[in-house]
């Protein structure tokens, strides 16, 4: 890929706040080197209070085609965004920005169809279940929406900030009334259980959830990337749940994300 770079290169960014454990530059540069493209996907480190400021400092770089915004950013890179997909307009939040024909930013979310995309992959089949995610951030929310879209009978969300848990439970309603509540950290009685925050990446986080009520047959999904197998998988497949990495949810929306930097449809 080194023999490919050059002043043709174009260049996408991943910001995040932290940025060490993101998985997605090699596999997104790999992903346009197969595809015969001269792209690469650079990391960077942007702290919430400087992100603003980041991506407008973008906007006049003209081999910059593209942002990939992962924890925090998401929120932020969607107040960025002159035009978004219809999905992204309604989680208000975009993990995917590309360089619009007129040189803004258009805007998509990939990280539900992503999540449900690898659950399906492993063979749980979100239609009829009951399922709890924990965390109503950008990539929850997005979370959320699919599996509600993909048919789940009952949906109960947990966030340590309830004003975000009912900002997004009152979202969610409106287009899937009646089944949308409240949730805790207790798994008892879901088919489904998802964690959609940062919890695991640190040594000393707390889990997610209250591990010791998980049962057997109970399938366990997390957003994190590093370590792959987080402190929560490790326990739920010690207990005999089945279990999705961060890694296979990258890898499940990685060609989505490729087409949709490449100005497709997604």
């Amino acid at each position: 890929m080194l023999d490919m770079l050059s002043g043709e290169t174009r260049v996408f960014v991943i910001i995040g706040h932290p940025i060490a454990q993101v998985k997605a530059p090699g596999g997104m540069t790999r992903g346009f080197a197969e595809r015969g493209r001269n792209a690469v996907v650079i990391p960077i480190h942007v702290l919430p209070e400087d992100v603003d400021r980041f991506i407008d400092a973008l906007g006049p770089i003209r081999n910059v085609d593209g942002i990939i915004a992962t924890v925090p950013h998401k929120f932020a890179a969607r107040r960025h965004c002159r035009v978004v997909s219809e999905r992204a307009d309604f989680l208000e939040s975009t993990n995917i920005v590309r360089r619009h024909p007129d040189g803004g930013w258009y805007g998509d979310m990939s990280d539900g169809l992503g999540f449900v995309r690898a659950m399906m992959q492993t063979g749980c089949q979100p239609e009829g279940k009951r399922a709890l995610l924990i965390g109503a951030g950008g990539a929850g929310s997005a979370i959320a929406l699919q599996m509600l879209d993909s048919g789940v009978a009952e949906l109960a969300i947990h966030d340590s900030d309830t004003a975000r848990r009912d900002g997004l439970i009152a979202k969610l309603l409106k287009v899937h009334p009646g089944k949308v509540r409240a949730g805790s950290m207790d798994p008892s009685g879901f088919d489904i259980v998802a964690n959609a925050t940062p919890m695991g990446m640190k040594a000393g986080d707390p889990l997610p959830v209250e591990v010791d009520k998980l049962k057997s047959g109970i399938f366990v999904g997390d957003v994190i990337t590093a370590p792959e197998v987080s402190p929560l998988l490790e326990i739920a497949r010690s207990m005999g749940c089945r279990t999705q990495t961060g890694v296979g949810m990258f890898l499940a929306q990685r060609e989505l994300m490729l087409d949709f930097l490449e100005g497709k449809a997604i």
